[in-house]
């Protein structure tokens, strides 16, 4: 059985006007280019998206829009991290009235709970929210690596869990992830949240990415997928290697969606760079820098 969730999705940006407040006509424009450049799903009120700078009533106008714009295109799985249980759990019903394909849940990121009180947490929204739930592994911004042990205790209690996105360089986590998990449910969906790992991932037979840089470019993405699927290995090596030379955006910027942003603005897409404070746009240099990664692999929109 395949998994529910796989390919390639898109942890959306957020845009803004000069003065912060929502761009709601960039969101529908990137909405819309996500369905043009074929990705399989959006994720709204993500990492990349500025979550933790969004009131919860921008979350929802966010996900509707897309949803107007794009819904039954692809699949739309808002994001419904909080640190207190309930409010995922509120915002996932809000989101579940409004028919997204799913909702993706990291653990609280401000107490660092033992692994107890996270199966808890998990469970909780797993019970009170009727959707396909993706949990989301962010060590680097949560301080919690969660146990490959709890997937599989979740698993047995929670028909409704679907999938895992793993942001994180650990190749022997995701190994083990894969091999085990995938050997109790075939359709648990395991996705890097890491561009450069999509081919690596997919050897190593997860299913696909929740990648930043699906934003800009998904048809580099796609190709990879979709030729590593047909059996094409030299092509998915060779667009791979294009995708590691885009990369290269984050190594520059300053945060994921300033380097996301700032390649919009280079190429000239219809979405203004401005992130909300405490993040900043880029200096010049760094923008100079984007715009040799993109003349190096003439990238378009």
């Amino acid at each position: 059985m395949p998994a529910k969730f796989y390919g390639v999705i898109t942890p959306f940006v957020t845009p803004f006007k000069e003065d912060y407040s929502i761009d709601v006509e960039g969101v529908k424009w990137l909405a819309r280019h996500q369905v043009e450049k074929g990705v399989h799903g959006i994720f709204p009120n993500s990492t990349t998206g500025e979550f933790v700078h969004l009131s919860r009533d921008e979350a929802i106008l966010v996900t509707r829009t897309v949803l107007e714009e794009v819904g039954g295109k692809l699949w739309v799985l808002p994001g419904i991290t909080a640190n207190y249980v309930e409010d995922s759990v509120a915002l996932g019903k809000v989101f579940r009235d409004m028919e997204v394909n799913g909702v993706v849940v990291a653990p609280p990121y401000y107490f660092k709970i033992p692994v107890d009180n996270l199966k808890l947490h998990f469970s909780i929204i797993l019970e009170k929210v009727d959707l396909p739930v993706i949990i989301y592994n962010i060590p680097a911004t949560t301080g919690i690596n969660i146990p490959i042990s709890l997937y599989l205790e979740l698993l047995e209690e929670h028909s409704n869990l679907a999938g895992v996105k793993v942001t994180s360089e650990n190749f022997t986590y995701l190994r083990n992830l894969i091999q085990v998990v995938k050997s109790t449910r075939k359709d648990f969906a395991v996705l890097t949240g890491l561009d450069e790992l999509l081919l690596p991932l997919l050897m190593m037979n997860g299913d696909g990415g929740i990648m930043g840089l699906a934003n800009i470019a998904p048809q580099i993405h796609r190709a990879i997928y979709d030729s590593y699927i047909a059996g094409d290995y030299e092509r998915a090596i060779m667009e791979w290697r294009k995708l590691l030379k885009l990369v290269r955006v984050y190594d520059y910027a300053s945060s994921a969606p300033t380097a996301i942003k700032t390649l919009l603005k280079v190429l000239n897409a219809p979405v203004k760079p401005y992130p909300r404070p405490p993040l900043t746009l880029e200096k010049s240099e760094v923008e100079e820098k984007i715009r040799g990664v993109v003349e190096e692999l003439n990238l378009t929109l």
